[in-house]
């Protein structure tokens, strides 16, 4: 399935802003993208960034065996907006490079047990994960109907400067 992910830059800026803050023992910060979809025809889906939500500084754990861990209350809220608005949520955190980025085998692990979750409050909307480094970005996302996770290949930060991504497999 074809799947397409475009944010603005100013949604892109707003969470990079938030991302590189520093906090008092998380190693980095979290935050959510709540998001629209749409169907392109049967072959796929564009996913529409449209605004960015932090993770309040309390509710991140102290693990120093991760880079950031979220309590239980970051993501009831980031829940909490996915029912409001019954939109699709992406889970966001940077990895402060340059270059094409990667899931790590942490991220992996731990977005596939969470972002199912949103199911729970928003059942027909895609949900997942995207990571950002200083100049792009990869994601993943689950779709209701495939209950597991795919490669998100094309990304987009629309404004000035364009960022486009493409990526074979």
């Amino acid at each position: 399935m074809r799947t397409i992910f475009k944010i603005t830059q100013s949604v892109l800026g707003r969470a990079l802003c938030d991302l590189r803050r520093p906090h008092a023992f998380a190693a980095e910060r979290v935050g959510f993208f709540s998001c629209r979809v749409g169907g392109l025809r049967s072959t796929g889906w564009v996913i529409l960034a449209e605004e960015f939500h932090p993770v309040a500084d309390d509710d991140y754990l102290e693990d120093h065996t991760v880079g950031a861990m979220m309590g239980p209350d970051a993501i009831r809220k980031a829940m909490q907006v996915a029912l409001d608005r019954q939109c699709c949520m992406f889970h966001v955190h940077i990895h402060e490079h340059r270059g094409q980025p990667r899931f790590s085998a942490i991220d992996i692990s731990e977005t596939d047990k969470f972002v199912p979750d949103f199911w729970n409050v928003a059942p027909q909307m895609v949900h997942g994960a995207i990571v950002l480094s200083s100049d792009s970005m990869a994601g993943r996302c689950w779709h209701p109907r495939l209950r597991s996770p795919i490669r998100i290949l094309e990304l987009a930060a629309i404004g000035s400067p364009m960022l486009i991504r493409r990526r074979k497999s």
